[in-house]
């Protein structure tokens, strides 16, 4: 696991009182090997005509896009120093139009999948060889735009699609026998299975693809992963570290 990402996710959420620490924690681990091993982008040129793209659906994880990009140097310099901060270009969802390799303003659960599939489309239309990954929530899969969204792109071969399922079990609340991986290859979607915190099963997931069918990597992750006081549900969805709270987080996680 990235404990040194989570430690600067937990730092930026506590300095700004904004934040979704258990959603970012969920998800960190995977667009960290997105960003360091899988996408195709130019750090000097975020509108490169070949990249690949990667859309956050869940966009209140974003904490997790922010400290990658910036590990990574791929946000102006201090910009995480004014995380949702008046003037600052970081906010609690991503914006495409303040925010470098941001392809999509999201926050509005169910939508980014489905600009996920435009762009897939669009480029098989086209011919172009980049590829598109989605992230999106299991509580986000109750939306119906979700499924619309994986109807069309089955039926459109969409080979050069990925999306990543958080499997966190939030949707569980609701729906504790919802049989998430049934569901999408009754669709008609490349269906993988793994532990979203295991480097080695993440990177195995990765390699996997289909020639005729668009893939789904399901994710069995777990909401606030690295810390036991935040993880699983319940008030931290959207609570903000006191002090004291925040040392604590540190040091489970030194």
């Amino acid at each position: 696991m990235n404990q040194d990402l989570r430690k600067r996710i937990a730092e930026i959420i506590y300095q700004a009182k904004e934040g979704h620490i258990p959603s970012s924690y969920s998800i960190v681990d995977i667009i960290n090997h997105l960003y360091t091993s899988v996408l195709s982008y130019d750090s000097n040129n975020p509108t490169w005509e070949k990249r690949d793209y990667f859309i956050l659906s869940k966009g209140h994880g974003c904490a997790a896009l922010w400290v990658v990009l910036e590990k990574l140097n791929l946000l102006p310099e201090r910009a995480l120093e004014q995380y949702s901060q008046f003037g600052g270009i970081l906010g609690g969802h991503p914006d495409r139009t303040k925010v470098p390799f941001v392809e999509a303003s999201t926050g509005s659960l169910g939508h980014g999948m489905p600009m996920a599939v435009g762009c897939a489309l669009a480029h098989k239309i086209t011919g172009n060889d980049n590829k598109v990954f989605c992230l999106v929530g299991d509580g986000e899969c109750h939306e119906g735009t979700i499924w619309e969204s994986a109807h069309v792109a089955a039926n459109r071969n969409l080979n050069n699609l990925t999306v990543i399922v958080d499997w966190n079990q939030s949707a569980a609340q609701l729906c504790p026998t919802d049989d998430l991986p049934a569901k999408w290859r009754s669709f008609g979607w490349h269906t993988v299975v793994f532990d979203g915190h295991d480097q080695t099963q993440i990177e195995a997931a990765f390699n996997e693809n289909d020639a005729q069918a668009p893939t789904v990597l399901i994710a069995k992750n777990v909401k606030g992963k690295g810390v036991s006081m935040t993880e699983g549900h319940g008030p931290w969805h959207h609570k903000i570290p006191s002090k004291e709270e925040l040392e604590h987080i540190l040091e489970a996680l030194s």
